[in-house]
């Protein structure tokens, strides 16, 4: 991994902080800017910024890739903006896509469980029909299919459940909502797997490395999710028990007890078998993972 150099748009978020920060542990050179600093949806910035990378990258021995981690993810906003979703997270990777693919870089985009109908009963393998139901979820669609018609060597990888220490997600909200005494009702009729950042960034570095030693899959999309399974009502029990506050104050709902603008998927459970068929590393068990973020952030989640 010390023998990569890996631009990150989208570095202001969580996923893009953890991308960074398990990057500089392990020897990349990351540099991951937020939207204010390279906008995907500008060509020239994007030239710019891939432009640097490869200059960089030659100048220090190293082999450049991007992981594109910028996306438009309000998903209930999207529904009364799907043109700015549309922006960000179609026209943004197509402009990526075809500054990487004149430059020769990699390129490994990062989707969602969104892109299905969510109507399934067994875990979604790469391949399987699209039906998405959301704006979000049709714009992060047509991303994927603007980065694989692009011409690009890249990757799309889909993941689900994303929650880490840099942004607003409902692992705080859960524990925000514990410290202050309040007794959540949370759905127990939508059941997907919780992804931890800092396991995501580590499985996309992973493949980065795997794609700049020549070893990159051949299948162009896969999946890497924490492991298991579970509803948002077990996901909440979880988080008020590692933080100490009693689970049985968290009581089971239906999605039709609390409607949102965007449809959410009822079963977003992504199969991994493609990402370990690939030679990667599957992420630990979700519950594991939580233990581990909650035990590395205990007094901030206190504070938030």
């Amino acid at each position: 991994m010390s023998r990569l150099a890996v631009l990150v748009p989208g570095g202001s978020g969580q996923l893009g902080k953890d991308l960074s920060a398990v990057g500089a542990e392990r020897g990349a050179a990351v540099h991951a800017p937020g939207s204010a600093e390279l906008d995907i949806t500008k060509p020239g910035a994007v030239l710019e910024g891939v432009s640097r990378l490869v200059d960089g990258a030659r100048a220090d021995g190293r082999v450049p890739v991007v992981i594109n981690a910028a996306a438009y993810t309000a998903v209930d906003a999207a529904e009364d903006d799907e043109q700015r979703a549309f922006a960000v997270n179609v026209d943004g990777p197509r402009v990526l896509s075809a500054v990487c693919a004149s430059r020769r870089v990699p390129l490994l985009h990062v989707s969602t469980d969104y892109v299905f109908s969510g109507d399934g009963e067994t875990p979604y393998e790469p391949d399987a029909p699209l039906g998405p139901r959301s704006a979000y979820g049709r714009t992060k669609a047509a991303g994927e299919d603007a980065v694989l018609g692009s011409g690009v060597t890249g990757w799309i990888v889909r993941t689900a459940w994303v929650y880490g220490a840099g942004g607003g997600n409902f692992v705080k909200t859960m524990a925000r909502l514990a410290s202050e005494g309040v007794n959540p009702s949370v759905v127990d009729d939508q059941r997907g797997s919780p992804t931890w950042t800092v396991d995501l960034a580590s499985g996309l570095l992973e493949l980065a490395s795997a794609v700049a030693g020549g070893a990159g899959p051949q299948r162009r999309v896969l999946h890497c999710t924490g492991g298991g399974e579970t509803t948002w009502y077990e996901f909440a029990r979880a988080v008020f028990e590692e933080v100490g506050a009693d689970p049985d104050r968290v009581s089971p709902c239906t999605t039709a007890d609390h409607p949102r603008p965007a449809p959410r998927p009822a079963y977003s459970v992504l199969s991994n078998a493609a990402w370990r068929e690939a030679g990667l590393t599957p992420l630990r068990p979700w519950r594991e993972a939580l233990q581990a973020f909650v035990a590395d952030h205990r007094s901030a989640l206190a504070d938030s």
